[in-house]
């Protein structure tokens, strides 16, 4: 069985000439004729060069890997119960699915609550993000969780102010904080913003917290999608210039004029920009988080990427001497604005596979009394099924995953649908349900009722990202209710079993024909 198709894909534009007959190593066409246009991803590369690196087209798209891994959350099969109920009264009028609580905290003094055990990880200067931000921050701060700004968005700002190389302004920063504070429910999650290399140099942590009332933040070290700095395309000539100023990798080099001379002649059209590798020590990673600490911060993360093993030690280890408030785990596959498609492919550790490492790190320092941080799992998560899986397989130490192209894909159908209804062209499999947004979106009704006259400002975009979330939690709490766990604190990792051995070795949790053999045998000899 081969897990990875090479050298065709739609997420770089490709495809194979004898697409019915291909080769399983190289992913080239069984023969290869000469006076082929090139549709390939090879052939793409023989004239486009390292264009074809990335997924296409940049800044409309996310994107994740397609690679089938050995091992994923089908692979396991939640275990319900006909007996029992924990966090209610075992009574069939009492314990019924809309009883169940998914509501949590997180942080040092638990004072991040959450609505959901689901959180939004970093969207940050690409695009597509930048596009869809009032839906993703409203419907955010309506489903009541944590929005995390990525990284690089003050670096990107053409209207940022700098004072001695530092950000003292960026209006598109206090943009994405503004409209998550703005629709905030008291108490109930909060907005987060993401470090990388340029952004510590840029100050851009001090800058969020001391002018912008940011009360989180978060370093970063990767992400599933890729093992290397943040990258963007940039179509402007001058855009490209000024982010080499600021610091950043701009590739080609858009101050040399045989490169100048070549983009206004039409050879290329966009400009890469890549961030610096990370390069993690313990002394400085120490140094650093005091530093945010006596800035003002109250609630410290660190995001880390499908690394191998050690780093993932190293990530577990520093989140407890520092004694941070949240560490998410990232596994191989990620979701991303823009990423080198073969790198999102082909390196890092699936999800349940790192999951299943995190696990058993964080339980070693624990049983050793050392400091826990409340631990985010990310890695291709959508579904409610998968969520309680992904919960199940950290229990008790995981608390919430993080998402991204979920909730990214319900926000944009949501911001496209608004616009349908405003050109009057609603397609059809939509127009079904109807004419307006109050007819289209289900939970229109509510938020109307709950927000009068304000209710007009809600973009639909929110509206789809606070639709799809309100499904998840409907679904999670069916999922719970047949497990008879009425809040999040019951979930353990018995509530889930392993449907392949190899499932079973890589993650502990039992195979499916083994759980519950000694109480079986009580019940049978009872």
């Amino acid at each position: 069985m081969a897990y990875t198709k090479l050298n065709r894909s739609a997420a770089t534009l490709t495809k194979n000439r004898t697409e019915g007959s291909i080769s399983p190593f190289s992913g080239m066409c069984v023969t290869c004729v000469d006076g082929c246009i090139g549709m390939c991803e090879i052939g793409k590369s023989a004239y486009r060069g390292s264009e074809v690196l990335y997924p296409q087209p940049f800044g409309i798209i996310t994107a994740a890997s397609e690679k089938e891994y050995p091992v994923d959350l089908s692979h396991f099969s939640i275990m319900g119960t006909a007996a029992g109920a924990y966090g209610v009264e075992a009574d069939s009028d009492k314990a019924t699915f809309p009883k169940v609580t998914i509501e949590t905290a997180v942080g040092h003094d638990k004072g991040i609550k959450l609505k959901v055990p689901f959180i939004i990880s970093g969207m940050g200067s690409t695009n597509v993000a930048k596009q869809n931000w009032k839906g993703l921050a409203i419907g955010a701060a309506l489903s009541g969780t944590i929005l995390t700004i990525g990284e690089n968005v003050c670096g990107m700002d053409d209207q940022s102010e700098f004072k001695n190389r530092k950000i003292v302004r960026s209006p598109d920063m206090e943009t994405r904080v503004k409209l998550f504070q703005d629709w905030q429910e008291k108490g109930y999650g909060t907005v987060a913003v993401q470090a990388n290399v340029e952004d510590t140099r840029l100050g851009v942590h001090e800058y969020v917290i001391q002018k912008l009332g940011v009360q989180a933040v978060e370093l970063k070290w990767g992400q599933g999608a890729k093992d290397i700095g943040g990258e963007v395309k940039i179509k402007d000539l001058k855009k490209a210039q000024e982010l080499k100023k600021r610091g950043y990798i701009v590739l080609p080099d858009p101050e040399d004029p045989s490169v100048i001379k070549a983009f206004e002649k039409g050879s290329f059209k966009e400009f890469e920009r890549h961030s610096r590798l990370g390069m993690v020590e313990e002394e400085s990673f120490m140094k650093r988080v005091e530093e945010l600490r006596q800035a003002g911060t109250k609630y410290v993360f660190l995001k880390t990427g499908a690394y191998r093993p050690v780093d993932l030690a190293r990530a577990v280890k520093f989140a407890s001497k520092a004694k941070l408030d949240l560490l998410t785990v990232d596994g191989a596959g990620g979701g991303t604005g823009m990423s080198p498609w073969r790198m999102m492919n082909e390196w890092g550790i699936p999800s349940v596979e790192i999951w299943s490492l995190l696990y058993q790190y964080v339980h070693k320092l624990a049983q050793k009394g050392e400091h826990i941080p409340d631990i985010v799992a990310a890695g291709g998560v959508t579904f409610e099924d998968q969520i309680y899986k992904a919960l199940a397989l950290g229990a008790p130490y995981f608390k919430a995953v993080g998402m991204a192209r979920g909730p990214m894909a319900a926000t944009m159908v949501g911001k496209t649908i608004g616009k349908r209804i405003e050109e009057g062209q609603i397609p059809v499999y939509v127009e079904r349900f109807g004419s307006s947004a109050e007819e289209i979106f289900v939970t229109a009704p509510e938020l109307k009722r709950k927000y009068k006259e304000k209710f007009n400002d809600i973009p639909t975009g929110a509206m789809g990202l606070f639709t799809y979330f309100r499904r998840l939690s409907q679904g999670l709490r069916q999922l719970m209710a047949g497990n008879r766990k009425f809040t999040l604190k019951y979930i353990n990792r018995n509530d889930i079993a392993s449907l392949t051995q190899d499932a079973a070795n890589i993650s502990g949790i039992p195979y499916i024909l083994e759980v519950d053999k000694d109480e079986v045998e009580k019940i049978l000899k009872s």
